[in-house]
């Protein structure tokens, strides 16, 4: 029991002789000691106002008034961190010593400025070394504890933190905010609750910390692999994790603050968009269902001290598509620039596709407040704007891209975005079973005008009619070259100004829907509508096109049971049709066959096709003259008695000359 007792009162012992160190430990020393370490860490000034007493909860310590983090001596925007107070924890085992070892230093409601300047400086670059002594800005009670220069720690070199410490350094209930000059941005975190371990000076410093974004929980997590060399102006290794909502990143490699630098491996999941945006200030991207729910990015990045980002090795992958390549983004006045060289397998952009791009072109696109009366292309504003966000170089290929009712093969293009002016080149791009080779340009530098030159080789004439105007009749293969330009800001403006020419070649098909041998044969403009076709060999034929109306003259059309040759316009702005197609039926029968003009006119949505009556009169009525001429010239030869061989103006002459010769014998008495 004895034993027991004493031991309570060596228990009691100690306690009161660490009550008796706290009450008899010098705060202001203490206070001092903390503020000259951080001016030694960061070359800036530590002023605290306020008494300075001691705590014995939660831990031994002093705990201070506001206090106040001077500013990089370039910002005109206040103090770099403002707090209410610090508590200050002490290493009771070297107090008991004698000793005063700070081991944790929290920091209460705080406000922490972090700036950038126009120039790029930025001032958490705590390189600049410690202020003098004697310097006035420094607070008497600061400048009191400054150890000599001569010191144990007087070779460790301005603003180093090798002679710092933490076990524990906390933040609690502040604000950070971040100015940057050179663009005007802003961004505040609010709620910040962060930790920072720094036990050995040689050693690894570790932070953790939470906060709050326009709403949404952030939280971090990082490790520099050797803080003292970091301060010192020496890169270390960094490796960081964070949470945005169900986003997250990983950063492993180097890291470096003057200038500020990195470079390592990157792991971005950045499926949640709806917290990303909302964390961003912005509102969410409109995607359709199903698209977004997995977005990763990775591959090897860097940051240079220019603002330039490089993504090397990269993987982009939404859903289940994937992209893989190089990118590097540079900041630049006046825009920024963005090479890229990017290649994937099979692109799934279903999704995207809505409706099919079929449906969209046949009705104009656009909503119904955009479509001009009539059903004709939309008169919706076309937003150009994107073409002056930055200027890019960009190569692409992929294996197939299927986008619902458009599926294409292989692609490769190289496009170039340069002052609000896109080309693209397509080097090869597999459609419709054919292939599209030549360049595209659109140019927003004054209003929008676009410009195409195009080779279109093999491809499916019906399923490209029907997928881009709703036309599904004629059934071939096509060989198109177009040089075609335009301007204006809603598509019913671009088709009013297109203008260039081209020519086109089908080969062996169908035209469904119309039987023109048995028209013509038969008289019969009925010969129309499921079941009725028109098989050809080939057609062909050359065009201009002036303020969207096309114009040809020389059709020409082959097939077995008869020939054409066609003449008209196309309004490709009106979407109307004026054009006469005159074919021959049985071309090679005896009487030369049947030939009937075929007038096609009226809207693409329901032409109207007839044959026509007026020019077929005046076709029989030329017929039945030309049939009389040959009679009346059979009879008068037969008359005459010319021969095979001889005209009949040869026979007239020559019988006139035997008729005279008769006349004249008469006469004489012959």
């Amino acid at each position: 029991m004895r034993w027991v007792i004493r031991g309570l009162l060596g228990v009691a012992v100690l306690i009161g002789l660490a009550v008796a160190a706290v009450l008899l430990m010098p705060a202001d020393r203490v206070a001092r000691l903390a503020a000259d370490q951080v001016q030694k860490a960061t070359g800036r000034s530590l002023t605290v106002a306020g008494g300075v007493r001691p705590s014995l909860w939660p831990e031994i310590g002093v705990e201070t008034g506001a206090v106040t983090l001077a500013n990089a001596d370039w910002s005109e925007a206040g103090p770099m961190l403002s707090a209410e107070g610090l508590a200050v924890g002490i290493d009771l085992s070297a107090l008991l010593r004698g000793e005063i070892a700070v081991r944790e230093v929290t920091v209460l409601a705080p406000r922490i400025l972090l700036e950038r300047a126009a120039d790029g400086r930025v001032n958490w670059d705590f390189s600049a070394g410690t202020l003098a002594a004697a310097d006035p800005a420094v607070p008497d009670a600061v400048s009191d504890a400054a150890p000599d220069a001569t010191g144990p720690d007087a070779d460790q070199g301005p603003g180093a933190l090798a002679g710092l410490t933490l076990d524990r350094g906390e933040i609690s209930d502040g604000d950070l905010v971040y100015l940057d000059h050179a663009s005007g941005a802003r961004t505040e975190l609010s709620g910040v609750d962060a930790t920072i371990a720094l036990p050995d000076r040689d050693g690894p410093a570790d932070l953790k910390l939470t906060a709050v974004l326009n709403g949404q929980e952030i939280g971090l997590s990082a490790r520099l692999g050797h803080a003292a060399a970091l301060a010192a102006g020496d890169p270390t290794r960094l490796t960081l994790e964070s949470a945005l909502g169900r986003a997250s990143l990983a950063f492993d490699g180097q890291l470096d603050l003057a200038p500020l630098s990195a470079e390592g491996k990157l792991y971005a999941d950045l499926s949640d968009l709806r917290a990303i945006f909302a964390a961003a200030g912005a509102t969410p991207p409109d995607l359709p269902p199903g698209v977004g729910q997995r977005l990763v990015l990775e591959g090897q990045a860097a940051y240079t001290p220019e603002g330039a980002i490089r993504l090397d090795r990269a993987s982009l992958r939404q859903d289940g598509n994937t992209l893989t390549g190089n990118l590097a983004f540079a900041p630049a006045d006046p825009r920024p620039h963005l090479e890229a060289r990017l290649s994937a397998g099979t692109l799934d952009l279903t999704a995207f596709s809505g409706g099919g791009s079929g449906s969209a072109a046949a009705t104009g696109g656009g909503g119904s407040s955009g479509k001009a009366s009539g059903g004709g292309w939309s008169t919706a504003p076309i937003d150009a704007g994107w073409l002056g966000a930055l200027d890019a170089e960009i190569g692409f290929k992929a294996d197939a891209i299927n986008a619902g009712k458009v599926r294409l093969g292989p692609v490769r293009l190289d496009a170039r975005l340069e002052d609000r002016r896109l080309a693209v080149d397509l080097h090869e791009l597999q459609a419709y079973a054919g292939n599209v080779t030549g360049s595209v340009v659109a140019n927003g530098r004054t209003g929008l005008s676009l410009a195409g030159d195009l080779d279109i080789a093999g491809v499916s004439a019906q399923t490209l009619l029907s997928d881009f105007a709703g036309f599904d009749r004629l059934v071939t293969s096509a060989d198109l070259q177009l040089d075609l330009q335009a301007s204006g800001n809603s598509v019913a403006a671009l088709m009013g100004s297109l203008s260039g020419g081209g020519a086109l070649g089908f080969g062996q098909g169908e035209f469904r829907g119309l039987d023109l041998a048995g028209m013509l044969v038969n008289l019969d403009p009925s010969y129309m509508g499921a079941g009725a076709r028109t098989i050809f060999d080939s057609i062909s034929a050359s065009f201009t096109i002036d303020r969207g109306v096309l114009s040809n003259s020389d059709l020409s059309i082959s097939a077995p049971l008869l020939t054409a040759r066609g003449s008209g316009h196309v309004g490709l702005a009106a979407r109307t049709l004026d054009y006469t197609i005159v074919p021959t039926a049985l071309p090679g029968a005896e009487s030369g066959g049947v030939s009937v003009p075929l007038r096609i006119t009226g809207p693409w949505a329901a032409p109207n096709v007839r044959l026509d009556v007026e020019a077929l009169a005046e076709a029989r009525l030329k017929q039945e003259r030309e049939a009389l001429e040959q009679k009346a010239r059979e009879r008068a030869a037969e008359e005459l008695g010319a021969g095979s061989d001889e005209s009949l103006e040869d026979a007239a002459r020559r019988r006139l000359g035997e008729e005279a010769s008769k006349g004249l014998r008469k006469l004489f008495g012959d």
